[in-house]
């Protein structure tokens, strides 16, 4: 035997133990079966499509709290009723051999609840960012998965995207030298006032923690370092709409390191979508950066010129790969806890008028 095919046979066989793996024989056909929690626009536009697209992701199940979803989903991707769940059996999964991995698409202040259900109910979890509304919740959760032997990884499909990736590349390789700053925002203006994303309870805060932290995760898996102190500044222009929520946020991060990360959000207009970072000896960015598509880069080279790929299957397919031949996961629970604990620092220097220090994980 080959040495390939010997390390994919012994990979292969250590995964059946650990995750419901389904089917044998050529790589491509070995599989992970997903349920999506949660059949709002994220679920029905971009993951379920998604999920038709993968290698080693399949759409097995759902659980959701409106009735009528149950036919539609299931005559169109073919969910046998037997995977058809909801807010009220939602534990009884546990009984389900056939799924393999949740993911959670719920509001953000019912990750916490539904994850550490998912890891009780034995399955491995993929949740969507943010982790959590809090840094404490995101360790409940982590401690939820370890305690139940299940794997945990958080919905940063940017990480995944071919341009992003070739960003991280750059700065790894120090292409341009050793970095000074990188600037980043991501915001848009938010329509409906009862959505919501505009309740702190669902929510747990506004532009910040819904497209915000798409800046902040760029900052940090661009130089590769943590912020060891923020200083953050609030701005609301209609405080009836965002009395729960920020409206829009400007902050600035001392890495470790010594790079500086200039960031902002905001729900009150469009157009910002970018990142670049600057180095001794040039530059490198993406503008738009963070949509579901149509990335473009450019380089103080030239134009960075990548392949245009399905964030989501991509993210999907390789928490599989994770599962199945225990490829790394690069977004573990871990990645989401430190998001929180430099948010909260954010929102503390904004309360305090003061620079702020960010808890390490």
């Amino acid at each position: 035997m080959k040495r390939r095919e010997f390390l994919t046979a012994t990979s292969t066989f250590a995964a059946a133990s650990a995750v419901g793996y389904h089917g044998f024989g050529a790589e491509d056909s070995e599989t992970v079966n997903f349920a999506l929690v949660g059949l709002g626009k994220l679920a029905t536009n971009q993951l379920a499509p998604a999920l038709q697209k993968t290698k080693h992701a399949k759409l097995k199940g759902i659980v959701t709290g409106t009735p009528a979803k149950e036919a539609i989903w299931m005559d169109k991707y073919g969910i046998d009723r037997r995977h058809v769940y909801n807010y009220e059996n939602y534990d009884k999964i546990a009984q389900d051999e056939e799924i393999d991995v949740i993911y959670i698409v719920l509001p953000n202040g019912m990750h916490h609840e539904y994850t550490i259900r998912a890891a009780a109910a034995g399955k491995h979890v993929l949740c969507e960012k943010p982790m959590a509304n809090s840094a404490q919740e995101c360790r409940e959760m982590i401690q939820a998965c370890e305690k139940a032997d299940r794997k945990l990884a958080i919905g940063y499909r940017c990480q995944f995207e071919p341009h992003h990736q070739h960003c991280i590349e750059l700065a790894r390789q120090e292409t341009f030298g050793d970095f000074k700053m990188v600037e980043a925002g991501f915001g848009f203006k938010i329509g409906d006032p009862t959505q919501w994303r505009l309740r702190k309870g669902l929510a747990g805060g506004g532009a910040l923690m819904d497209v915000g932290i798409y800046a902040l995760q760029a900052c940090r898996y661009i130089t590769g370092k943590e912020p060891l102190s923020i200083t953050a500044q609030e701005t609301k222009t209609d405080p009836k709409k965002f009395a729960e929520v920020d409206e829009t946020i400007a902050w600035t991060m001392e890495m470790d390191g010594g790079a500086v990360c200039v960031c902002d959000t905001t729900y009150n207009f469009n157009g910002v979508n970018r990142f670049r970072a600057y180095a001794d000896e040039g530059w490198f960015g993406l503008q738009p950066a963070f949509g579901y598509g149509g990335i473009r880069g450019e380089t103080s080279e030239g134009a960075i010129q990548m392949e245009q790929v399905d964030h989501f299957a991509a993210e999907m397919d390789a928490f599989a790969k994770h599962l199945l031949f225990d490829e790394p996961n690069r977004v573990p629970g871990e990645e989401g806890l430190r998001d929180l604990n430099a948010i909260e620092a954010i929102y503390r220097s904004i309360s305090s008028g003061k620079l702020q220090p960010v808890a390490a994980v």
